[in-house]
This record gives C-alpha cells, structure tokens and sequence, in this order.
C-alpha cells in the first residue's frame, strides 16, 4: 500500500502538472531553460527511440553529468548494442554534454516530476536500466519506473544531512522509495548510512567523479595559445566564483616577474561582469571567447568558454582551485571542485580552505604532496612563488599529484560488474 505523503505528493503533482509550461517558459524567458527545447522537460521526446535495449543514465547538472561519462564509454564498448540516454537538467550540462558525449549517446533534458510527464517519457524511452546519480529523489519518477519493471540504480549519490533529515519525517515513504531501487552504491560512507537509514539496502561505495581520463583539449588551439603566451609561467584559476577572480589577481599582483594568469570562471556567462571589474581596476584582459589571445601587453586572460578546461590546464606551471575560497571573502559556501582535473594531467595545485564537495579526494591529494591547501588568496604568492622559481619542484609536485589521481581512480569496474548484471543479455531481443 502507497504511504499517504506520497499519494498526496502524486495528487498535488498531478493538480500542478497543468502550470509546468508557464513555469518552464518563465524560466527559459531568465535563461533557466533551452527555449528550443523546453518541451523535453514536459515528457515530449526530442528524438526517436532506436530498437533494441535501453540504459538511461540521468545527472542533474554539469558535475554530475560529466561523471558520467567513463560509465558512458564503458557501455558503448562493452555493450554496443544498448543505446545510451543521457538525461540533464541544466542549461550549461546540455551545452558540455553536445561537445562531450560519444556519436550515437543520445541526450535530452530531464523531465519534471509530474505524474504525466513521467508517463509521456517513459512511455516514448522504454528503458530497460535507469542510472541516477545524484541525491534528489523524484517519487513520481521512480516509482512509476518500478512498477514497469525498470531495473534502478542508484549510484555515485552524496545525501546530505539536511535531505536525510527532510525524509525522515516520511519514514514509510522513505522506505518506499528508496527500496525501488535495485542497486545502491553512493559514494560515501556518510551517505550510506543515511541512505540505510531511510530504509536502502547498500552494495557497497563507489564515487564516479574519482573515475576519468585527463580532460579533452584541441591541440591547435593548445598550439596557437602557447605561442601566443611564449615564455612567461602561466598560472590558471580554475572554475572561480563571484568575488574570487578579484581576490586572486590582486594577491597575485604580488608574485615578481611578468605571468600570465588565466581566469577560468566555473559560469562563463559571468564573463562581461568579471571583464567590467577588472578593467575598472586597471587591468588589461584579453578575452577568448572575443577569439582574442594575450600578447606582451596582457595582464590576464579571461577564458570565458566552455568545455575549454582541458586546453587551459595544459597550459599550466600551477593550477589555483577556485570555488574554494567563498567563506575566506565571507560569502557562502561553495564546497570547492574537482582537484582530480589538474592532477591527472600531473599539475601541481593549490586550493583554498573550502573543499567540502571534494574532501576525501582533498586530503589523499594533501597527503601524498600532490596539492596545497591556503587559508585566503592573500596566501597564494607564498605557495606559488617557489613552485613558479623552480620548475623541477613544481613538476615534482605535479607527478605526486597524477600518482595520487591514478589511485582514487577505481570503482568503475566494480560498478559495472554490478550493473552490466540489471542489463538484458546481449542476445536478448526487445521485448
């Protein structure tokens, strides 16, 4: 028998169901939402289903949908004959993952948790296996998919306290829930035992944003930058947050000699913004997605595009870590990104004292020498001033870190033994 909260979520659902356009299309009108495609998250496919057997994996936004992506090639390889359907529910997601996934992994925005919408979508999609991983969990969604006898897995997911205390009040709904699901592997030991609180039967830990290769990157444009950069040691801030990118180039202003800083902003679309402050201040920028490059006249370079990363952190001598530092200019927390990026590609890194989102990752990547760790950006000149004077500390320091990325990279092999087992056999024909 359904749990009463979650018939009175279906039912208030169902009598909201009718006002998601407007709500999508006020959110499309603030940039919210693709325009174009806008009907996606209202169950209307935006391509046709191919015969065969199905795995949708579904991340809410960009950090989660890009872990995905080693799940992503190991399904292509090992079983081609299972089309791929990648779900996101942002914006910026949509636009990485075009660039991102492989020809043939077809993508399209997550539907809103409406009872007909789930209906419309799976209806059109018919998966046979359904990947989510993230922590929000969607009654509708999930339950209708239960009792179409998708296989569920739940994986890679960090509950929060909060969200665990949230369920709580619901036990029974909780239970309900979360007992859809035919695997469920967070990625934390303090996620787990929330999820086995609320009623889950865990199988075990795994984090997908530890799994990867080295960011990809356009080795022409890497070419025409690093002549265009010459000899000077480069430093990247990278993914930075509002009030970050001016903190870190007026600490940097104290570090002697002629670099060259480039501004990697995590939302690119802040770019005429962190232009506008900086010129206020003096300084003088050139702007890539202007297609324009740094000379011998440049301050920084505003590296306002996306899906670039993988060229910027090329270009490294040092990597600042951005996302880390909101709480030391007194804003909120961010939780820090991925220090796993520059690692891989062994560049030494520094990032501030926020990494709550990467906190594990942070302290192997201390503990083997591979990063440093700085209380404010006022701080950074002392940690990059000697890497930058001695190139053989600082690729030293880089190895230390690619040895400590290759390590955390584990999980995926276990994932997929547990979830090749949710597939239909290869030889299966659709039912």
């Amino acid at each position: 028998m359904t749990p009463l909260p979650l018939l009175l979520y279906r039912l208030a659902t169902r009598l909201l169901e009718p006002l998601a356009p407007r709500l999508l299309d006020a959110r499309a009108a603030r940039g919210k939402e693709d325009p174009v495609r806008v009907d996606e998250r209202l169950g209307v496919a935006g391509a046709a289903r191919p015969p065969g057997p199905l795995a949708w994996l579904h991340g809410v936004s960009v950090g989660e949908t890009l872990s995905l992506l080693p799940l992503v090639a190991r399904l292509r390889a090992v079983r081609p004959d299972v089309t791929v359907l990648v779900t996101s529910g942002t914006v910026t997601s949509a636009r990485i993952l075009a660039d991102r996934l492989p020809p043939g992994v077809i993508h399209q925005y997550a539907p809103v948790d409406g009872p007909g919408v789930v209906a419309a979508f799976l209806d059109h999609w018919r998966p046979d296996l359904a990947v989510f991983v993230e922590s929000e969990l969607w009654p509708n969604l999930l339950l209708e998919a239960r009792r179409r006898d998708v296989a569920l897995a739940l994986v890679s997911a960090r509950l929060t306290q909060a969200t665990a205390e949230r369920w709580a009040r619901f036990p029974a709904s909780a239970r309900r829930v979360t007992c859809a699901f035919d695997l469920v592997m967070p990625q934390d030991r303090a996620s787990a035992e929330r999820l086995e609180a609320m009623g889950a039967r865990v199988d075990g830990l795994v984090n997908l944003k530890l799994a990867g290769d080295p960011l990809p990157f356009d080795k022409a444009a890497f070419s025409r930058l690093s002549a265009a950069v010459g000899d000077r040691p480069v430093i990247v801030a990278a993914s930075t947050h509002e009030a970050e990118e001016a903190a870190i180039v007026r600490a940097l202003d104290a570090l002697p000699g002629r670099n060259c800083l480039i501004l990697a902003p995590r939302h690119p679309e802040r770019g005429p913004a962190i232009e506008a402050a900086l010129r206020r201040d003096g300084y003088r920028l050139a702007v890539r997605s202007r297609g324009e490059q740094p000379d011998g006249d440049t301050d920084l370079y505003l590296a306002d595009t996306l899906n670039e990363m993988g060229l910027f952190l090329r270009l490294a001598d040092v990597v600042v870590m951005g996302g880390s530092f909101a709480p030391a200019l007194g804003l909120a927390p961010v939780g820090g990104h991925n220090p796993l990026e520059p690692a891989r590609l062994a560049k030494p890194a520094v990032t501030g004292p926020d990494a709550s989102n990467w906190a594990a990752v942070t302290e192997a990547l201390v503990r083997a020498g591979g990063l440093a760790v700085v209380d404010a950006p006022s701080d950074l000149p002392g940690v990059l001033g000697p890497l930058l004077a001695s190139p053989d500390a600082a690729k030293a320091m880089g190895e230390r870190a690619r040895r400590a990325a290759a390590e955390a990279n584990g999980g995926l092999d276990l994932l997929w033994s547990r979830l090749s087992a949710l597939l239909p056999p290869a030889e299966a024909r659709r039912r």
